[in-house]
């Protein structure tokens, strides 16, 4: 790596060093090629160095964390930063930090039939395995109940036009549905992504007790190996082509596609 944070005494990319630079009560950062080191700052990084700070802060990062790779969206980065390393969740003898469990909160959903962002009460029973929206914050009864066995997230933050934007996605009457929601606050989203992965690993663990939690992780949730345009002609071949937008589904081995990006339910599927 060409960057380093030399307050924490680590050596991070360049993706990384953005981020970083957001942040300096936390961390401070200086180009290991360009910038001047001087001894004791040389020394301090020798002492520390990447695989010791790793130990410290990561001590106990639990299973169903999203640790965030080079192509992630930045508030999953800056997030991920502020839990090591601001408020020191994963630290050996830090404060424990319980899992999440049940949650309850509100979160800015996309309407069916407009462009609208609508204030929408989410509700996450973790033991049930089912996540609950309603319309209204005090009404009796939700407008969708999802199962936790057939969701998934991922950030969709272009997408959706929001740097917290986050697409929900499950199974209803053997079609697929969609979500599109977001919060203001960075870490109020983080939460909720990491408390439905928390929720899938319970579920998982339940159904597959045989295997081992390592094997579990990879199916949390995923993310689309490829999406875009296409243009899609219909099923006689002889009708004119339409442009469509297709999402690439590596786990479910399916290529479904939409009569727009944002749409609610898929138009068609086709799986191996």
């Amino acid at each position: 790596p060409d960057w380093a944070s030399y307050k924490l005494g680590i050596f991070i990319c360049l993706h990384c060093s953005g981020v970083h630079r957001n942040f300096p009560d936390i961390s401070k950062v200086k180009s290991v090629r360009l910038d001047f080191w001087d001894d004791s700052i040389v020394e301090f990084m020798t002492h520390n160095g990447n695989l010791r700070v790793k130990a410290k802060f990561e001590a106990r990062v639990p299973a169903f964390y999203y640790v965030p790779q080079a192509n992630d969206c930045l508030v999953l980065k800056e997030q991920w930063i502020r839990a090591k390393y601001e408020r020191q969740e994963f630290m050996a003898d830090g404060k424990t930090v319980p899992p999440p469990g049940n949650r309850e909160g509100i979160l800015w959903k996309r309407g069916k039939d407009n462009a609208q962002f609508l204030r929408r009460r989410f509700v996450l029973l973790a033991r049930e395995g089912v996540l609950k929206y309603y319309t209204k914050e005090e009404s009796k009864g939700p407008k969708a109940v999802i199962n936790i066995k057939d969701l998934n997230a991922t950030f969709q933050t272009e997408k959706i036009g929001h740097p917290h934007g986050l697409q929900i996605t499950y199974r209803r009457e053997r079609h697929i549905r969609n979500l599109f929601v977001y919060h203001e606050s960075g870490k109020e989203i983080v939460d909720w992504f990491n408390a439905l992965r928390a929720a899938r690993l319970q579920y998982l663990k339940m159904a597959y007790p045989e295997l081992p939690e390592s094997e579990l992780v990879p199916f949390l949730t995923r993310n689309y190996l490829k999406q875009g345009f296409m243009e899609k002609t219909g099923p006689k071949q002889r009708e004119p082509f339409k442009k469509r937008w297709f999402a690439l589904d590596p786990q479910e081995r399916r290529l479904l596609y939409y009569k727009n990006p944002l749409a609610v339910a898929e138009s068609g599927c086709s799986s191996r």
